[in-house]
């Protein structure tokens, strides 16, 4: 956890006076978002938009300002994790179950920095199993669709019962091995009726920041 705080106070470094700021979600944008909260309460001026009801409710906590989607166009700066990076800054996120929702803020944001810990670095994407966000309506059809694309999907469950996201969606853990080719891969999925979006972020990261768990930090460039 230590090197997860570190990378994101670093990233939290890059927020300024005056700016509209995309809220993650996720342990390590829980340490940036606690970091900025500190900043406010020193005089920092910023308005954010968050991509979940969880980093909603922690950043009311501490005391950052909100802002609804109809009073911006853009966002200067989103500060999110990932639960893989590769070489080329592609990403795989969506494990704490908010990837719609933080699409659409990375979508509309100027610069979108990932904050992660030395074990989300990758060669290749496709250790961490894609999670593909599906309406309910007919699912179990999706799902036979995704495992005919070559995946070993699963239904992420809360409990006894079938996860639900804050758009009311489920999701599908899909399980592809390596991902060689992130985009054409992200496009063919959300070609398919009944999948939302899918956990690939591609070509969108503009810093990725790295903690270490020696205690260094450190900005990496890409391959």
């Amino acid at each position: 956890m230590e090197s997860k705080r570190i990378a994101a106070e670093k990233a939290a470094e890059f927020v300024k006076d005056g700016m509209i700021v995309g809220l993650g979600t996720g342990s390590t944008a829980y340490f940036a978002i606690q970091k900025l909260g500190q900043r406010v309460k020193e005089g920092l001026s910023i308005k954010a938009i968050a991509t979940s009801k969880q980093s909603e409710e922690l950043a009311k906590e501490v005391g950052i300002s909100l802002l609804p989607f109809a009073e911006i166009e853009t966002i200067d700066l989103t500060i999110d994790g990932a639960d893989e990076v590769d070489e080329e800054w592609n990403l795989i996120k969506g494990g704490g179950g908010a990837l719609l929702r933080e699409k659409i803020v990375a979508s509309a944001s100027k610069q979108l920095i990932i904050i992660v810990d030395e074990s989300k670095l990758a060669r290749q994407l496709g250790a961490f199993p894609l999670p593909v966000e599906i309406v309910q309506f007919g699912h179990e059809l999706t799902i036979k669709k995704l495992r005919k694309l070559g995946a070993d999907p699963v239904l992420r469950q809360a409990g006894n019962e079938p996860y639900l996201t804050d758009n009311g969606n489920y999701i599908a853990d899909c399980h592809f091995g390596t991902i060689a080719q992130a985009k054409e891969l992200h496009q063919t999925l959300n070609l398919i009726p009944g999948v939302v979006d899918n956990g690939l972020f591609v070509g969108m990261a503009t810093h990725v920041i790295v903690g270490y768990q020696d205690g260094t930090v450190q900005e990496i460039l890409k391959s």
